[in-house]
């Protein structure tokens, strides 16, 4: 006996709820606006997926953890499990929060024109802001264009002023707690293992909490307040009872995986490390850092603060010794390339000030690399965190790709736009997918920005900024706040990196973004209006 599929369940599911009328518009004429709902709501994820991809692994393809193909796989199998576990939630907010859609009760055409309109808009806008490399808000983008259709059809009226302030207030609020939090992480990482004589042994004993939290937090989101199918009930007992069940589960499994890393990983990790920190010792000692004419001494600055080299060698502005600051005299002033026997001898002089900001710039890049060893040991935490990344932007983002398609649907199957129905899972994987093509696409148009044209990365700042911002965005999903992935990655990241050192942001970039962030809405609800009168005088509704 032949069982039936999912998509003939799904599709019996809603046609027996539907009402004769909705039936028989099913070879109407609204026909037309759900199949154009769908192909552009394809675009519209496209548009996401590749802008948005920056903020789930950006700093991971930064900081050369993993390649920009690990990341769309990673990525792909992540997004789509959070989209589908954790997206409903947002997807509500979007669809029903920001307007009173009881408005357009006796007009449900014209609701499905504008929705129709508000994923045209945004994906316009999303598409080109991709290919002119700006890292916008997919979230703004789609409750502006919300916002456009709304004033082009009603006015005011209906707009949920007190939703729209929650959401707006969300927006300059997540990346400050978001860097609050990255910030926070970073500081005590630093305190208790990156700035320890000997980092790689407290940065082990750390891997299996790091690793136990991570996933107990990952777990407990899904369990406790994840969609109907996934959580814990128990028949005749309040709800939390299963919550209480759900959160003893999630604990058990977090200390579950922290004990196999500890027997299993750590063992490991810990040969990997040493065997990478004798290499590059051996290396280091088969290397004479600063020599003259052949020697091995470092030479003296004389009164004058200049050095006439000796012999035909090269001088080159040497890095200075760890503990030393660009003006101490102790720092060497010159390296010589041995190797270029037929160069010309040079003069460096101590008060030049070009020599003095090459000097400066060579200490930041020597502050802005981990301990050899420790990027090894924080690589396979980043990993981790990108992959919670990515099904936390799963869970809030598949909403801004598909929150108007699923009123077009719900609309379009129930014949008004009440909405009362559970969004279908399918519309949410459907969703998924658009994201991931985006990523796979073009995603690496906008990761080169956030990865590291913002601040320098590495693996020990980039897992504190994507775990900060991660958590920040999954607890916002939980509460059906639609706030900003870009805003969490972007204040995880300047704010790490002003931690780190005062001196590694680039302020210019990150006042163009913050702009950018500001004309998203105004430039979405723009292109939804106008393509929202197009379609008004077109389809004569």
């Amino acid at each position: 006996m032949s069982h039936p599929s999912v998509m003939d369940t799904l599709f019996e599911t809603l046609t027996t709820t539907m009402s004769p009328e909705t039936l028989e518009a099913l070879q109407g004429n609204l026909y037309w606006m759900l199949i154009l709902g769908f192909v552009i709501a394809i675009f519209l994820g496209v548009g996401i997926g590749a802008n948005d991809v920056a903020n789930s692994f950006g700093t991971s393809v930064g900081a050369k953890v993993v390649s920009l193909k690990q990341a769309c796989v990673i990525a792909t199998i992540f997004e789509l499990l959070g989209a589908t576990t954790i997206g409903y939630k947002v997807s509500d907010t979007i669809r029903k929060g920001i307007i009173d859609v009881s408005v357009y009760a006796n007009s449900p055409e014209e609701y499905m024109l504008g929705n129709l309109a508000a994923l045209g808009g945004s994906a316009i806008w999303l598409l080109l802001a991709t290919f002119l490399k700006m890292p916008i808000s997919g979230t703004h983008s789609i409750v502006g264009a919300v916002l456009g259709f709304s004033l082009v059809a009603r006015g005011f009226e209906g707009i949920n002023f007190i939703s729209l302030a929650k959401i707006v207030a969300s927006w300059f609020v997540s990346p400050l707690l978001s860097g609050i939090v990255s910030s926070s992480i970073f500081v005590l990482i630093r305190k208790w293992i990156l700035s320890k004589a000997d980092p790689i042994e407290p940065g082990l004993a750390s891997l299996p909490f790091f690793y136990g939290v991570t996933l107990f937090i990952n777990v407990v989101s899904i369990i406790i307040d994840g969609p109907d199918m996934l959580k814990i009930s128990i028949d005749g007992q309040p709800d939390w009872v299963g919550m209480l069940i759900g959160l003893f589960l999630s604990v058990g499994i977090g200390v579950l995986v922290s004990i196999v890393v500890y027997l299993c990983v750590v063992p490991r990790m810990r040969k990997t490390v040493m065997d990478e920190i004798t290499a590059d010792n051996e290396s280091l000692e088969n290397k004479t850092m600063f020599t003259v004419g052949g020697g091995d001494k470092t030479p003296e600055p004389s009164d004058k603060h200049h050095y006439h080299p000796n012999g035909n060698a090269t001088p080159e502005i040497a890095i200075p010794m760890e503990g030393l600051s660009p003006n101490s005299s102790a720092v060497p002033l010159i390296k010589h390339n041995n190797g270029n026997n037929n160069a010309s001898s040079t003069l460096i002089e101590t008060g030049s000030s070009n020599n003095s900001e090459i000097i400066e710039k060579q200490i930041l890049e020597r502050n802005d690399k981990d301990k050899p060893g420790v990027g090894k040991l924080f690589s396979f935490l980043q990993i981790m965190t990108a992959a919670f990344g990515s099904f936390a932007h799963g869970g809030n983002d598949v909403s801004n790709a598909i929150g108007p398609l699923i009123a077009l649907w719900l609309v379009y199957s129930h014949g008004n736009v009440q909405q009362t129905a559970a969004t279908p899972i399918l519309l949410l994987v459907y969703g998924g997918v658009g994201i991931s093509l985006g990523l796979w696409v073009w995603g690496r148009r906008v990761i080169k920005t956030m990865g590291e044209d913002l601040t320098k990365i590495t693996p020990s700042s980039g897992f504190t900024i994507e775990i900060g911002a991660a958590i920040t965005v999954l607890c916002a999903s939980k509460m059906g706040i639609p706030i900003s992935t870009t805003h969490c990655k972007v204040g995880s990241v300047v704010s790490v990196g002003y931690v780190r050192s005062r001196n590694s942001v680039d302020w210019k970039l990150f006042r163009n973004i913050i702009f950018a962030w500001l004309v998203t809405v105004p430039v979405s609800g723009g292109l939804s209006a106008m393509l929202m009168m197009l379609l008004k005088t077109v389809s004569g509704y």
